[in-house]
């Protein structure tokens, strides 16, 4: 019986310690990242005549999945809404983070070509890591994961400029003056660089946006799954392929506009769902083979470079995206997300250095320095989002004190005082506002859908448009004065956000939400509400209230002992003052426990 390949050996015994660390490393309460990276550097010794090459290409099906994923939850609105911020901010934390890196390098001694791609390298942050850890953190539907996403964008832009103009200008960066630069060469390589890519993203949002989700919409009416899910396939590996080959554009940014078009579709939501599986299997795949490319002596051999390069992307580069969104006034928190989303690098810094050693930049210790650093990082970045974790409600109460100090006047009006904040105007919210309305609460409403907000704005009640997990959302609905805060929407993570958020800058405000779980309940007393309500519970008290008062049949919904009039009777207080603090949050009612 003939023996199995090394690319079947390296999926069997990749993927069963991937799986195996990874439990352990989600055991530990740390991301299961770490557990697949470490797979891999268990792999190499396990399989010494292991393909580096196929492995790789796996891992790249793995980054246009994942990117197209990416993309079909990130809209082209939303990528023009944070350009002002994303383009200056980059480029600003890419020319710092690159000499930073150069500057180590020259300290080394090492010459001033493998100076430049070494900073390079240094100061572009990995994708998939990044969109894994807004993923983990539920961030990345929020104004911060498109700020992220914006900023990954730009960086594969100048990552591509720097691919296509490495070779015209490596003899250079070779020979010194003795080869004299081609200026014009240079300055017409440049701008065909900028205009294929402008031509794919131009031909993706003229005629993508119309031909792939007719197509898809087409395949979805003959009602089968299995070719919905090759279709999908073959869009995002098509045009990821398409945009390589014939635009020189990076096959994660070929897949990313291939999702963004889709976006807007209908067929949006279903497409994510269908990928998923497909999407974490070759993810896991990338962490594999990165891990592989990791050689040990690497340590030994430069543990001063290794050091001084760690400190630079791990501490360096994380104080320059944090100065450099503070200098352009966004609030301490999305600093904070954003400093440490970027303390790592990965598979751009592996193509940069590759491409160096191939033209004679950099040699391959200074490559496996970079592969070292690239997974150190990566192991570390966890690390960076708990310290980024621990500091948030200090950065909170900050934003909240920048966006309405004492007696100053907000967007749009006066600073509210004494008023509530519903968040989320779904099935619960809109009762809830219709509630509150009768009562004559002043009021604001946080919601996401563009769909919701013109009702609302016609009836004459505010709204903020944005995700409350934002805490720039909710200094914006003012929650720092209010005095009641009603969350009805039902994921646990962004809810205890945005309870957490509202207690750090409001201590004395009231505090209602909603739950589907026990555990859920804890989670978000926990973080600072005074009252959960669990659906389900209150449902069935409900229906045996009803039962035990011997209620007709066909009573009005909401009527009598139902949940709607539970929560406007019980709940809420039933006027508000004009003026004065809310009720004090010392008491925490029971409500959940049925």
């Amino acid at each position: 019986m003939p023996h199995a390949s090394p690319l079947i050996t390296i999926l069997v015994i990749g993927l069963t310690l991937a799986f195996l660390l990874g439990v352990v490393a989600g055991r530990l309460g740390i991301s299961v990242l770490v557990g697949y990276l470490l797979a891999g550097v268990a792999v190499g010794p396990l399989v010494p005549d292991a393909d580096h090459g196929v492995a790789l290409q796996l891992a790249d099906i793995g980054v246009i999945l994942l990117m197209f994923g990416v993309g079909l939850h990130f809209s082209v609105r939303d990528l023009m809404a944070v350009r002002a911020i994303a383009l200056p901010g980059t480029l600003a934390q890419v020319v710092l983070s690159g000499a930073l890196g150069m500057v180590l390098a020259l300290l080394l001694g090492w010459s001033g070509r493998a100076a430049l791609v070494f900073g390079l390298a240094l100061s572009v942050a990995s994708t998939v890591v990044l969109t894994r850890a807004l993923d983990e953190q539920r961030l990345t539907d929020t104004r911060r994961g498109h700020l992220a996403m914006g900023w990954l964008v730009i960086q594969d832009l100048v990552t591509v400029l720097a691919l296509v103009l490495l070779p015209a200008v490596a003899p250079l960066l070779r020979d010194g003056a003795s080869h004299a630069p081609h200026w014009p060469l240079l300055a017409g390589t440049l701008a065909v660089t900028l205009g294929k890519v402008a031509a794919f993203v131009g031909l993706m949002l003229v005629v993508g946006r119309r031909v792939i989700p007719a197509a898809l919409h087409a395949v979805a009416r003959m009602g089968s799954r299995e070719l919905f899910r090759l279709a999908l396939l073959a869009v995002a590996l098509g045009v990821a392929y398409v945009a390589s080959e014939l635009f020189g554009v990076s096959l994660a940014l070929g897949a990313f506009v291939a999702g963004m078009v889709l976006s807007e579709s209908e067929l949006s939501q279903h497409a994510a769902e269908e990928t998923l599986p497909l999407r974490d299997a070759f993810a896991v795949l990338f962490f594999i083979s990165v891990g592989m490319l990791f050689e040990p002596a690497t340590v030994a051999r430069h543990p001063a470079g290794l050091a001084g390069a760690l400190l630079a992307v791990f501490v360096g580069t994380p104080m320059i995206v944090f100065s450099v969104l503070l200098l352009l006034r966004q609030g301490m928190q999305t600093a904070l997300t954003m400093a440490a989303g970027l303390s790592q690098i990965g598979e751009f810094s592996f193509i940069l250095a590759t491409l160096g050693v191939d033209l004679g930049l950099l040699d391959a210790p200074a490559r496996s320095l970079i592969l070292a650093v690239s997974i150190l990082t990566i192991l570390l970045n966890p690390l960076a989002f708990l310290i980024a974790g621990r500091l948030s409600p200090w950065a909170a109460r900050r934003d909240a004190r920048r966006a309405a100090p004492p007696g100053a006047a907000g967007a749009g009006g006066p600073v509210r005082q004494g008023h509530a904040v519903v968040v989320g105007y779904g099935r619960v919210g809109a009762l809830v506002v219709e509630g509150l309305l009768r009562q004559g609460w002043p009021l604001m409403v946080v919601e996401t859908g563009d769909a919701l907000v013109r009702p609302l704005r016609e009836r004459g009640i505010e709204v903020v448009v944005g995700n409350a997990a934002d805490p720039s959302v909710l200094a914006e609905a003012h929650v720092q004065t209010a005095r009641l805060l009603v969350v009805a929407i039902p994921e646990p993570f962004e809810a205890g956000q945005a309870v957490e958020q509202a207690r750090a800058v409001n201590p004395a405000i009231t505090i209602i939400a909603r739950a589907h779980f026990d555990s859920a309940v804890i989670h978000l007393r926990q973080l600072g509400a005074d009252i959960v309500i669990m659906g389900e519970r209150e449902i069935a008290r409900a229906m045996l209230d009803d039962a035990a008062h011997g209620a007709p049949r066909g009573s009005a919904p909401g009527g009598g002992g139902g949940v709607a009039a539970r929560m406007a009777e019980h709940a809420l207080p039933h006027r508000p003052r004009p003026s004065g603090p809310a009720a004090p949050n010392g008491r925490r009612t029971e409500r959940h426990q049925a």
